[in-house]
């Protein structure tokens, strides 16, 4: 027991004196520092550029780590994304020998102490031309100084939306110094490319490469050269959301514009459905028109609505001409002769178009309305032995009377009163006959009339089916042609 309660003791007592030794430890450095902080910025100035000779170039080392895209705003043009920018660079000016300081190798000072580039963006979109945020440097003793400051940045990008929403966007961001030329500050690049370790993945945009390239220009005003370094950001768009929302709707609501075709004529809903689909198609046409930046590059789903209004607006023509054809009347002109032959004979078997109660499966319908053809042709044949036989016996009625009168003086022995109500029988008879030829012939006149009218309803029927078919392949090689581009 007196064993282990002396050992407890012992680990108590060391663990208090290893403490007491780093707090005295970290005391002598937390002095050290003071004492170097206050000698090497006794006589230091940020205002100058930080190197012994001024003839002598100084290196700043550039690297860009993007976090994060923000917002892609297409109709302004304009690229928010949220940087981790970090410089390096020399200072002849802060160096020390660290065995001197108890072997103090490094120290973290406010960045507004220290002389900083004049780095900025040079693409910048934003109206805050703030300073940059002032996070502390790390200073070694070496002289050199690294400072990770975080950015939003906001920069131009020019917006290619011809293919939109299957497009890909290349947005750069030129970093470079305002006022040193390349022969006082030179700028390096750190990476060949962007840092994309820490990206937060976006929701609308895939990240494809951020490369970087170097570049010198002599700009007018001056003679210097003006180096920069230019991450060009390569953003793929992820087009699901607008497949789903924009696209396939439109697709969809094409597919409609045909089956007017098909909808009957007396309906009365041919035309308005028409009108219904080629409104649904501007709201959509309004909707991509306020996301795009006003340019002459017309997107591609833009041009696949205009197409598909286009469509509709002469379908909807079409089916107007249709109508007219089928609503024409007995004062409408006999179908022509090509068109029987072309349209009633050989597209109604093309498209399926029978008349009405008949289809390709009922050869007892031929037959029945060949013998009521059949029967049509004896009736007509008797009205025009009638006809005949009124007009050969028209004007013997004289003939009539006096063979009536023998007959009867013959036979019965009638006389003058029964003789006259004979006659006056036959003359109603004779009216008679001709009321029933006046009624016959209306009949006819409206069979023919009404046979009229069901031919052109016919003929409108073929074109109302023949136009259907056209539309659909139509529709069709336009979906297939828009996702052909987009692949």
């Amino acid at each position: 027991m007196k064993r282990n309660s002396l050992s407890s003791f012992s680990v108590s007592l060391w663990l208090l004196f290893t403490a007491v030794m780093l707090q005295g430890v970290e005391s002598a450095k937390g002095k050290y520092a003071h004492m170097l902080f206050n000698e090497l910025f006794e006589d230091y100035s940020n205002a100058l550029r930080p190197v012994e000779d001024t003839d002598k170039v100084l290196n700043v080392t550039l690297q860009i780590t993007l976090s994060q895209i923000k917002d892609m705003d297409e109709r302004n043009q304009i690229l928010s994304a949220y940087l981790w920018i970090r410089q390096s660079w020399y200072d002849a000016y802060l160096k020390w020998d660290k065995d001197k300081y108890d072997g103090l190798d490094s120290i973290r000072i406010p960045s507004n102490l220290v002389w900083r580039p004049d780095i900025v963006l040079y693409n910048k979109a934003d109206d805050d031309f703030s300073e940059p945020v002032n996070t502390n440097v790390v200073l070694r003793y070496d002289g050199k100084i690294t400072w990770d400051a975080p950015a939003i940045t906001k920069s131009s990008c020019v917006v290619d939306v011809s293919y939109f929403p299957f497009d890909s966007q290349q947005c750069n961001l030129t970093f470079g110094s305002w006022t040193y030329n390349g022969n006082q500050v030179d700028i390096i690049n750190s990476l060949d490319s962007g840092d994309l370790s820490d990206f937060v993945e976006d929701v609308e945009w895939e990240i494809h490469g951020m490369p970087a390239v170097k570049n010198v220009i002599t700009y007018g005003c001056c003679s210097e050269p003006y180096p920069d370094v230019t991450f060009t950001l390569i953003l793929k768009r992820k087009s699901s959301f607008y497949i789903f929302n924009l696209l396939l709707p439109c697709i969809l609501i094409s597919f409609l514009a045909p089956l007017g075709f098909y909808l009957p004529a007396d309906s009365g809903e041919k035309v308005s459905l028409g009108v219904t689909v080629l409104l649904a198609l501007t709201v959509f046409q309004l909707m991509v028109a306020e996301i795009m930046p006003p340019s002459e590059n017309v997107p591609l789903i833009g041009k696949y609505y205009i197409a598909t209004m286009t469509m509709i607006t002469a379908s909807t023509a079409l089916t107007i001409i249709i109508m007219n054809l089928h609503h024409c009347g007995s004062e409408a002109k006999p179908v022509p002769q090509w068109a029987r032959v072309v349209i009633l004979d050989y597209m109604s078997k093309i498209f399926f178009v029978y008349d009405v109660g008949e289809n390709c499966t009922s050869p007892k319908r031929e037959k029945e309305e060949e013998h009521k053809l059949e029967g049509d042709d004896g009736c007509e044949r008797r009205h025009k032995e009638v006809r005949s036989h009124l007009s050969n016996n028209r004007n013997d009625d004289c003939d009539l009377k006096e063979k009536l009168n023998g007959n009867l003086h013959k036979s019965y022995g009638v006389h003058g009163e029964n003789v006259r109500e004979t006659v006056n029988c036959c003359s109603c008879y004779k009216m008679l006959i001709k009321n029933i030829e006046y009624i016959a012939n209306c009949v006819r006149d409206h069979k023919a009339n009404r046979a009229k009218g069901i031919e052109w309803k016919k003929v409108a029927k073929v074109m109302d089916r023949f136009f259907m078919w056209i539309f659909f392949i139509m529709v069709f090689f336009m979906s297939v042609l828009i996702i052909g581009k987009a692949a």
